[in-house]
Parts: structure tokens; sequence; C-alpha cells
């Protein structure tokens, strides 16, 4: 019974998101009536479509935990906190008569901040839903599909030195994304660049996080470690590794599938390559794209991911790439139709974004 209900529950999660690319393409053509454009009254009446994304998200994963078969009662306490500090931070964000530095802010704040407390919690939170894994059949999938386990494939490669290599990079991951999400956050002025940034990074998230209650796992690291026979060592970026693992109570998250650590970098990589026309983009996309190739590489070469876990990540990066290219632009549109303010402002430049024009689309291309 508790299993049908989350797996309804997860159907309705994905009629919501695509119930929402819908009505934000419907918009953009002009399929509803905007002959008045009266501005909505009340904050939820303002909510961008990024902002329901991240909305449904942890509605979702709040249903998901409460229904959930695991030990509930901490998991409870944590995503409860997380959902009423989200929805108050977005409705103060969102709210007309909030002056608008303090608005732009705290919405700053409001979403990634979700994403980042539900994240730190995952290793409380997943369980919580189901105490499942599905290592072997992860495992089956790639020997059945591809021919090989990567993880296996490349234990006689496995040496000091190759693993600081991979280390190093898998490392980075955590530098990539905060290089971009800061500049972006606080000193980005082209609103264009930043609304499709935004959803890119939400989407990857949001979904990737949702996506790891259904197909929980360990990785090879536990499931096949009995089967190697180079233990990975390094004297630098490997300990830095493990210990970051470590400081998220790696040994109880079954964070495997999708790969994040594959979705993320190359969402970014594909954002760059758009904007390759566009500082700093024109000079960093090909270094971004060596970074994220290794990072990759990586996933699978420390015994993290599964080759599927990796296949999942491209397709949620894929995936997100397309709405981020369409679905903010369209949203924007709609709210400045409606009256509404866009779904970003500049926080070093005070005026107003929608005096800046955009570049033609083949320009930025």
């Amino acid at each position: 019974m508790i299993r049908t209900a989350l797996t309804a529950v997860g159907l309705l999660a994905v009629v919501l998101v695509y119930a929402l690319m819908r009505w934000s393409a419907r918009r953009a053509r002009g399929g509803i009536p905007h002959e008045d454009p009266v501005r909505p009254n009340g904050p939820i009446a303002s909510f961008a479509a990024q902002d329901w994304l991240v909305a449904a998200y942890m509605l979702v994963f709040w249903v998901l935990v409460a229904l959930g078969t695991g030990p509930r009662r901490p998991a409870l306490v944590w995503i409860s906190l997380d959902v009423v500090a989200f929805f108050g931070a977005l409705v103060i964000a969102r709210a007309p008569t909030t002056p608008r530095l303090i608005a732009d802010v705290v919405y700053r704040i409001a979403l990634p901040g979700a994403i980042a407390s539900t994240f730190s919690q995952l290793h409380v939170l997943l369980p919580s839903v189901r105490a499942a894994t599905y290592d072997g059949a992860l495992y089956r999938f790639d020997k059945a599909v591809f021919g090989f386990e990567p993880a296996e494939a490349w234990d006689p490669y496995v040496s000091p030195g190759t693993t600081e290599w991979f280390s190093f990079y898998y490392y980075l991951y955590f530098a990539i994304l905060l290089v971009h999400v800061l500049p972006m956050a606080i000193v980005e002025r082209r609103m264009h660049v930043l609304r499709e940034f935004s959803w890119g990074i939400f989407f990857v998230f949001c979904a990737g996080h949702l996506i790891y209650l259904g197909v929980p796992g360990y990785g090879p690291y536990r499931h096949l470690g009995a089967t190697f026979t180079h233990a990975l060592d390094g004297p630098t970026f490997w300990p830095l590794v493990s210990r970051t693992v470590a400081s998220f109570d790696g040994a109880h998250r079954t964070d495997i599938f999708p790969s994040l650590h594959t979705a993320a970098p190359t969402f970014l990589t594909l954002f760059s390559y758009r904007h390759r026309r566009e500082l700093p983009f024109r000079y960093t996309w090909p270094v971004l794209a060596f970074v994220t190739a290794n990072i990759i590489v990586a996933t699978m070469f420390l015994r993290w991911h599964y080759l599927i876990d990796v296949c999942a990540g491209l397709a949620l990066a894929t995936t997100a790439f397309a709405g981020a290219c369409r679905i903010p632009a369209a949203d924007d549109a709609a709210r400045a139709r409606g009256g509404l303010p866009p779904i970003w402002r500049p926080l070093v430049d005070r005026r107003s974004p929608r005096d800046t024009p955009e570049p033609a689309a083949g320009r930025r291309r």
C-alpha cells in the first residue's frame, strides 16, 4: 500500500513538472489572454515558474518522507523545518510590500538554501523513504547492457598517481559550483543569463534528489568492495575527497542514481557553451569541458558510481539545459504581460533589468 502511494506521488511530481512546462510554453505563445495586464495580488500569485519548481520539490519530498517505510521521526522534523523556512522566505521575497533590496537578497537565499539544506540531510531523509537499495540491479544492468562495469575494469590501473589525478578533479566539483553560483547570484547583471542558469541548476538538483528516492544505492565501493585488488590511496586529494564524503555521513547516503557529479558540471558546460560569445564563458567553456570530462571519469574510477548512474546524469543535464533554453524566457515574458517584476533583478545594478536589451539569439550561440 505504501509503495503504491509512493509511486503515485512520484508520478504526480512528473505530471506537475510537465504541466509547468506546458503552461510556460502556452504563455509564451500568447495562449492565455492578457489584454489588461493587472498585477496579481499577494506573494503566491507572484511566484515564478522556478519558484513552483522548488516548491513542488520540497512538498513532494515532505510527502515521501511522511509516507516512507524507514525511521521517519527525525527526518520529518528536518524536512518540515526546511519547508517552513523555504515558504516563509519565498513569501517575503515575492511580497509586493517587501523593500526591493531585502526581497532580492532573501530570494537569492530561499531557493538555493532549500536545496542545500535538503542535500546536507540526505543521509537522514533517504533512508526514511526507502530502506531498500538497488546496487545489485544497477550492477547487473551495466553488465548486461554495456558489457562491463568501469569500477571493475579500471581496478588494474589504480595507483597513488591515478587516484590523486581523479581525486583532484572529483574535488573540483565543489569549486566549480561555487565559482558559478556566487558570481551569478551577487554580481550578474544579464538577467537572461541568470534566469537560464538558475532554472537549469535548480532542475538538476531538485529532479536528481527526488530520483534518488526511487533508486537508492551505495555504489561500487561498497557493493563490489571485496572484489577490488588495488586500494585507492594518495597523499593529498584522495584524503580530501574521503573526508568530504565522510563529513556528509557518506556511509549512510544512497545518493548515486543519477550522478549529480555528472549532471551539474555537464549542465554548466552546455550552458557555458551556449553563451560562449559572452564573457567570461568564451574563455571558461573549454576549461570547464575538460574538467567535466575528468569529473565524470572520476566518479567511476573512484568507485562512487555505476555507468548507468553517469548515463542518467547526462540525461538529466540535457533535460535541464533544454528547459533552461525555453522556460525562463517564456515565464519572464508572461510576467511582463501580467505586470509582475522579472524573475531576477540585479543586486549590483539598481536599474530595471528590462532596460538592458538582450542579445539576439543568433549572436549568443
